[in-house]
């Protein structure tokens, strides 16, 4: 009786800490509940030793368990998606299963959205985000981020009727596209906030509102645009590179050392064997080709 009164009050726990911790929607998908369901007791004995409300499972506990719960994308073709077979698959899911396989564990996937991913791990729906998530100062205050491994940058892709080319002067009758939660969104609000933003949630609605013309153009990160007007005839990157170049790493609930240093130490020991280079050309060299590997993959960590 006295086990079921932990677990009770662990959940009231997740429960009051998702109330005010949340950026709001849920997963596209069964898993994220099992995943809860998973760490409601991991909720009670990975909770941060220094008395943090974050909520989260060392190394060892996650080693115990058997299962490590990666939040990916499952609907970002080509870095995380879920096939018609109902599979995951892309450039994320093979980091992965990687981690799973040299951790040991079978990795339960995760279907967040970009809103969600820091609530996802400050409320122990997770471990580890590996979901095209670029790195922010402001994030990172917020989560604890892991060597990097992919570059990015943001991007505009608009129809070929009316390509967008510059943002200085755009038209104040139309309306940017952008998902909430990214670096585009932020990017938009701090630079260009005269412009007006169309907000979604997913990708998929992002797309969608693109191809119906409710907006005049989508940025967001460039090898998503890029990707999506290489494989949809109709639409031009008018602007491939908007703003900084920025890196994409995996991420931690803030303050769980034990896992991101066996991350970490994991990201370079694969840099030994160029494992980003294969990575891309299993998963993404169909969409880009290989003009465009050396320029996205890092290897070991290391940027130039």
């Amino acid at each position: 009786m006295k086990k079921w009164n932990r677990i009770l009050a662990a959940v009231l726990t997740l429960s009051l800490t998702a109330g005010l911790t949340a950026c709001g929607g849920s997963t596209s998908d069964a898993t994220a509940s099992d995943a809860t369901a998973n760490n409601a007791s991991a909720a009670d004995e990975g909770t941060a030793s220094n008395g943090s409300s974050e909520v989260y499972r060392t190394l060892d506990e996650i080693k115990e368990s058997g299962t490590i719960n990666i939040g990916v994308f499952s609907d970002k073709n080509p870095f995380g998606y879920v096939d018609e077979n109902g599979e995951y698959q892309g450039y994320d899911i093979y980091f992965a299963n990687r981690l799973g396989e040299d951790l040991g564990v079978d990795v339960n996937f995760v279907s967040t959205e970009a809103a969600n991913r820091i609530e996802y791990l400050q409320t122990g729906k997770v471990d580890i985000i590996l979901a095209n998530f670029t790195v922010t100062d402001e994030r990172a205050e917020e989560v604890d981020f892991a060597l990097p491994y992919m570059n990015v940058a943001l991007g505009v892709v608009s129809p070929d009727s009316k390509v967008i080319e510059n943002l200085d002067d755009w038209d104040s009758n139309d309306q940017m596209i952008v998902i909430s939660g990214t670096t585009a969104e932020t990017y938009m609000i701090d630079n260009y906030p005269d412009i007006p933003l169309q907000k979604y949630d997913s990708y998929a609605t992002a797309k969608n509102a693109l191809e119906n013309g409710s907006g005049a153009a989508w940025v967001n990160d460039n090898t998503e645009v890029i990707a999506y007007a290489l494989q949809n005839t109709g639409y031009t990157v008018g602007i491939p590179s908007l703003g900084s170049n920025d890196t994409i790493a995996p991420a931690v609930s803030k303050g769980n050392t034990t896992l991101l240093d066996w991350i970490n130490d994991e990201i370079k020991t694969l840099g030994e064997e160029q494992f980003f280079h294969a990575d891309y050309e299993a998963t993404l060299v169909d969409t880009y080709g290989s003009d465009y590997e050396e320029s996205l993959v890092v290897e070991g960590g290391v940027t130039e």
